[in-house]
This record gives C-alpha cells, sequence and structure tokens, in this order.
C-alpha cells in the first residue's frame, strides 16, 4: 500500500475516533507539510453556551433568592414580580431625572460598556451591537454576569457606555442617589459603595478577553480596588455566579479567602 492511501486511511480513523467526543470539543486534523498528522482540540461552543437572555433570566432568580440586595448605582431595595423588576423609590429617595416610564425598572446593566468589549470584533465594526447578535464570542461576554447588575433603568441609559471617572461632589439629579452624569463630557460618577466592585470587573473581563484597559483607567481601577475591599454580598455573589455559569472572578476571590 503507498504512502498516499495509508495517509487516507489513518485520517479516516482518527476522524472516526474522535467522532464521538466531537459532542463536547472540535478536533481538527490538519496534514502538515512533512506528511505528520497533528490535532488541535478547541473548546466547542456548547449548546448551553452564555448569552444575555439566558444571564437576564439566571440573575431574576439568583436576586430573587437573595431579596436584601440593592440596584447597584443607587442603592435602592428591589423585587422581582414575574420578572418584572419594582423598586422601593420612596424607601431610598430616587427621583428621576426625565424619564419615569424607563425609571420604573429595573434593567441589568454591562458594567463595562458592551462597546468596550464588542468594538474589536469583526461584526461590530461591519455593523455594531446588532451586527453582533450571531457571534458567539460577543454572546458569551455580553452574558457574562460577573459583569452585570441590577441598576435603574434610566440611570442604566443615562450612564450609556460613558467612562467612570470622579468630577463632583455635588448629586442632584436622581434625588438622593449618590450618582452623577456629565452628558457633554461624557463622564459617569458612580456612587463611592461600588467603586470597588467596578475596578474588580473591570479587571475581571480585560483579563479573560484579553481587553486592554487605558492607562487612565487602569490606575482609577487601581485605586478603587484598594480603597474599597469586597464586601460580604460581593463574595456571595460571585461564588453563586460561579456555580451557575463556572467561574469565579479571581480578583474578588483572591480578597475574600483573606
Amino acid at each position: 500500500m503507498d504512502f498516499k492511501k495509508k495517509l487516507i486511511l489513518l485520517i479516516t480513523f482518527v476522524i472516526f475516533s474522535f467522532n464521538s467526543q466531537a459532542v463536547n470539543k472540535n478536533y481538527h486534523v490538519v496534514n502538515s507539510s512533512n506528511g505528520a498528522i497533528s490535532q488541535i482540540v478547541v473548546d466547542d461552543p456548547a449548546p448551553n453556551r452564555q448569552n444575555f437572555t439566558k444571564a437576564k433570566t439566571q440573575l431574576i432568580k439568583l436576586y430573587n433568592d437573595n431579596p436584601s440586595t440593592l440596584t447597584f448605582y443607587c442603592g435602592c431595595e428591589f423585587k422581582f414580580i414575574n420578572k418584572k423588576g419594582m423598586v422601593d423609590f420612596e424607601k431610598c429617595g430616587y427621583k428621576s431625572r426625565k424619564n419615569e416610564t424607563r425609571a420604573s425598572r429595573i434593567e441589568w446593566e454591562h458594567v463595562m460598556p458592551a462597546e468596550n468589549f464588542g468594538r474589536n470584533l469583526q461584526c461590530w465594526q461591519n455593523g455594531g451591537r446588532k451586527n453582533c447578535k450571531k457571534d458567539k464570542t460577543f454572546n458569551q461576554m455580553e452574558g457574562d454576569m460577573h459583569n452585570l447588575q441590577p441598576a435603574i433603568g434610566e440611570v442604566n441609559g443615562d450612564r450609556s457606555n460613558y467612562q467612570y471617572s470622579l468630577f463632583t461632589k455635588k448629586f442632584t439629579q436622581y434625588g438622593k442617589c449618590q450618582t452623577a452624569v456629565d452628558f457633554k463630557l461624557r463622564q459617569f460618577q458612580p456612587r463611592d459603595e461600588i467603586r470597588g466592585i467596578i475596578a474588580r470587573t473591570y479587571f475581571y473581563m480585560s483579563d479573560k478577553y484579553h481587553i486592554t484597559l487605558s492607562k487612565q483607567s487602569k490606575q482609577l481601577m487601581l485605586a478603587w480596588d484598594k480603597l474599597h475591599p469586597p464586601e460580604r454580598w460581593e463574595c456571595e455573589r460571585n461564588k453563586l455566579i460561579a456555580k451557575i455559569q463556572g467561574n469565579e472572578n479571581k480578583f474578588i476571590s483572591q480578597q475574600c479567602l483573606k
């Protein structure tokens, strides 16, 4: 039997032997220049791969099981009724800046904005966020629960994709909510209590998805991380998400173990 026939038979055998494992992984058999066979194993996008829709459903259950938690930017109590988030405005002193309809609901805020982790993808460059709906890499990043927090819809909308910053000591836009937005300079200042959470979320997203932080952003996050170490709920939430999603945010875990 000549070399070509042997090679064809060997390739056929290898492909057949991998077939039973292909449910969980993609196997690519490569014929190199010297005739040797190489195996490249790539994790397969499993049927239950994370996406934003799935993440929101999972998070609603997570927060229903932990009802004492607060909205991210304004620290208001909330609860879900038939998947709709209801906020107790009177108790926390929140006042709508402009959009009462959107203020009346809970939305899931991407702490690191979708533009930050999506803009380097080809799908985004070809048509923005809407064009990435079928992109598996984008769907995984968009649905990463470590980057999602419950926020009053109006504040989530106002934050947009603005960068976090420190620019004021006056907070009047949302009643007693200690958060501010500068629409002209496209800046967003979060309340003091969540700045460490924001920092560790940025470090996580940067590390997991190879996203480069600007020098200014990195310096701010390093300072916030140092000044605001994790508290009980951040540590607990990290563990709960790990059980659902399969991975922890190590930048939280490392400090929670101390």
